[in-house]
């Protein structure tokens, strides 16, 4: 008798386990119908998601590409220490050595091999008429030093002919070329294109023109024996600590960077000092404040919507934990709809960026964290919509 009052007195009580699994399977099926029962609210939400998406890939994508574009040449150019003009600020902002500093080098205990870089920028004389400016490099490869690489036509041998240098495919309407074989000038001397890079770029978008080190000297009007950098690689077992501390003395006038130190000075200069790199990431915080603020606006008004369905289960003895799983269910079905499309679009726009001089990146770490995000970003935008039905009275369903 007494199990038969407690379940006239309280309908929840019962409920065995196999109601309450039904009732949990249940709870999939009414936040998908909840979504899609109103196309027109679910079209609005999933417009703020795709929107929050691509935009924070874009903006995300812009910023790995940036770090990989500003640091693709110094990764290129194999060395253990860097020797630099003082105050040089990045790769790109080189000034010519004294000349003195190589032989210095190759004089010290530990030092196996040291290579020179001629950096330089100089002004491209277009067949058609016009100047553009441009970064020019230098360096001897034959002896170990850094070549162009991802040769699509022509060839370094190709280089060794008179007045040859090599220019990326991306940058041809600038340098106002179409193909291999065609002339400039570069500081009033002829040039001739025999060879084309692919994917080499500049983060300043001023192309990348390499030539031979003696060509470079000759181009910008450097002494035969002058560099903008001296490439240093240690005899290996050799303290890396020890050497650079030996070079900073028997070299006053430079400063001497290990190979991760001057890339994360180039690094920090472009994307911090700059502020570009503050500039994307704003972008990408904005897109994820604009994603939340439509997605919460939009269940809070689907939910608002559904109030009386919700107050009419409450009544039946759902419990809040149940209505709370639908409605975060339903965001996340959101999520997962949303993501989609926008990974979609954000890829499409990365291939169309790919030949330009836009580097946009995506890698499996950014598009299963972009994924956390919206997850993440719509179960936020969900607790609104969850604290307007805390509030609801279940006894107000029969008042209507």
């Amino acid at each position: 008798m007494q199990s038969r009052t407690e379940g006239a007195t309280n309908p929840g009580a019962g409920f065995d386990a196999g109601q309450t699994y039904k009732r949990v399977k249940m709870a999939p099926k009414l936040a998908y119908r909840n979504l899609f029962h109103d196309r027109l609210s679910l079209f609005v939400t999933l417009i703020g998601i795709v929107f929050s998406v691509v935009l924070v890939a874009i903006q995300c994508g812009l910023y790995l590409g940036s770090e990989r574009t500003i640091a693709a040449v110094i990764d290129q150019a194999k060395a253990d220490l860097w020797v630099v003009p003082i105050g040089t600020k990045s790769f790109d902002d080189a000034s010519l050595l004294t000349g003195r500093e190589k032989y210095a080098v190759l004089s010290t205990p530990g030092v196996q091999t040291v290579e020179e870089l001629v950096i330089g920028f100089a002004g491209w004389r277009k067949p058609e008429g016009g100047k553009k400016a441009f970064i020019l490099v230098g360096s001897d490869w034959k002896s170990g030093g850094l070549a162009p690489w991802n040769i699509q036509q022509g060839s370094l041998a190709d280089l060794d002919t008179p007045n040859s240098v090599a220019v990326d495919k991306s940058y041809f309407p600038d340098l106002g070329i179409t193909d291999v074989g065609q002339n400039a000038e570069i500081n009033n001397q002829r040039v001739v294109v025999t060879a084309v890079t692919k994917g080499i770029r500049s983060f300043t978008t001023l192309p990348y023109v390499f030539t031979t080190i003696g060509r470079a000297r000759q181009l910008v009007g450097a002494a035969p024996e002058q560099a903008s950098y001296q490439l240093v690689t240690a005899v290996p077992g050799t303290n890396i600590d020890d050497l650079q501390k030996t070079l900073a003395e028997r070299l006053p006038d430079t400063e001497v960077l290990k190979h991760a130190e001057f890339r994360d000075r180039s690094l920090k200069y472009w994307l911090f000092k700059t502020g570009a790199g503050g500039a994307l990431i704003a972008g990408a915080a904005l897109g994820i404040i604009v994603g939340v603020v439509i997605v919460a606006q939009t269940l809070y008004s689907s939910t608002k919507d559904h109030l009386n369905e919700f107050a009419t289960l409450r009544a039946l003895g759902a419990s809040a934990s149940y209505i709370h799983a639908v409605i975060l269910i339903q965001a996340i079905l959101s999520a997962l709809i949303g993501y989609a499309a926008g990974i979609t679009l954000s890829l499409l726009a990365i291939v169309a960026t790919s030949k330009t001089t836009l580097s946009v990146v995506m890698t499996p770490n950014l598009a299963m964290g972009l994924l956390a995000l919206t997850i993440g970003m719509c179960i936020i935008a969900a607790i609104s919509a969850i604290f307007k039905v805390t509030r609801i009275d279940p006894a107000g369903v029969f008042s209507r």
